[in-house]
């Protein structure tokens, strides 16, 4: 079966981005489960591969569709939107943000014209997005735009731990606005098709609960009560296998022992501190809801250390790898 063309990002290019997307090509993980392409700026790619991969051709294209390519190339979809050369790397700026933002607009329109079969995106910084004038919270919502889709989830990785969540990128006053049977039932749904996507059979989905010991027969809360009770009962009319309220100081630990394949976090910190904390540099961010398969790392721009050609591939590594495992289960959501 010929192996799936995977668009990957550069990111915000005076970040770590572009230093682990040429350090993800390199390697031959990458190149068993897919074919890799950069899309980003040749000056900056050559920079990194200059240092990181001496040998290496890169091999600027315009059809990613068209072309076959040989691991001892770089790929890239070349934009020429910014000189390399005269930004600073590990400072924020608008230009670097205009550039990222360029970026993941060409990746998203090769994908939905099929020239790619699913895209990863490398990290953007959110202030050098917000004054690029992205108009929206972050990555996630960005690429819903573009898309012209009103609703997606968040779904984190980390080896066989998932977490998916009700909300993301809102203040915890605000998002537990958001703990409403209704959702909480759609976002079983998307669940629901995230493991079919990644190609877990029987998957079973636990929903965490909000308040401290699932909200104590309503002592600490009712929203276990009057929301996300009923919302897991119809689930599981429906024929759905999901649990739940599950009080959310176990239920991490529960999945890691194989009770459960994805827990529903009520909020974003729920979801990602554990997760974080078991594997910070493998986590991978997958948005579920698109036309299109996304996947990404879970790590920021690491402004700290950009440019000194210490960064981690490992969570670029796996989120090409499980974007590869969902062109092959031949399902978009």
């Amino acid at each position: 079966m010929m192996r799936p063309r995977i668009g990957i990002t550069l990111g915000d290019v005076a970040g770590i981005g572009p230093e682990v997307a040429v350090k993800a090509v390199m390697s031959p993980r990458v190149w068993q489960c897919c074919t890799p392409i950069l899309i980003g700026e040749s000056s900056v790619v050559s920079h990194y591969a200059h240092h990181l991969a001496p040998g290496r051709d890169l091999r600027l294209i315009e059809d990613p569709s068209e072309s076959v390519f040989e691991p001892q190339e770089i790929p890239l979809v070349n934009l020429e939107n910014i000189n390399f050369s005269k930004s600073l790397v590990g400072r924020v700026s608008r230009e670097c943000g205009l550039a990222g933002l360029e970026f993941i607009r060409r990746a998203v329109d090769l994908c939905l014209r099929k020239r790619l079969d699913a895209v990863v995106t490398g990290p953007i910084h959110k202030e050098a997005a917000q004054l690029a004038g992205i108009g929206v919270p972050g990555h996630t919502e960005f690429l819903a735009l573009l898309c012209r889709v009103s609703e997606v989830r968040m779904l984190l990785v980390v080896n066989h731990l998932r977490a998916m969540h009700l909300t993301t990128h809102l203040s915890l006053c605000n998002a537990l606005k958001f703990v409403k049977k209704q959702r909480i039932l759609e976002t079983i749904r998307y669940a629901v098709k995230a493991l079919e996507q990644l190609q877990v059979t029987k998957g079973k989905i636990a929903v965490a609960a909000l308040n401290p010991h699932a909200g104590e027969g309503g002592l600490f809360g009712d929203e276990e009560i009057y929301e996300i009770a009923p919302a897991v009962q119809e689930a599981q009319q429906l024929g759905l296998n999901v649990s739940g309220p599950v009080s959310p100081d176990t239920v991490f630990y529960r999945m890691d022992r194989g009770e459960f394949d994805l827990v529903i976090a009520m909020y974003h910190d729920q979801g990602h501190i554990p997760l974080k904390l078991i594997g910070f540099d493998r986590g991978v961010n997958i948005t579920i809801g698109l036309p299109i398969i996304r996947t990404s790392v879970d790590h920021g721009t690491a402004f700290d250390i950009a440019g000194k050609m210490m960064a981690s591939p490992d969570s670029l590594i796996h989120a090409i790898e499980l974007a590869s495992v969902m062109v092959q289960s031949g399902r978009s959501y």
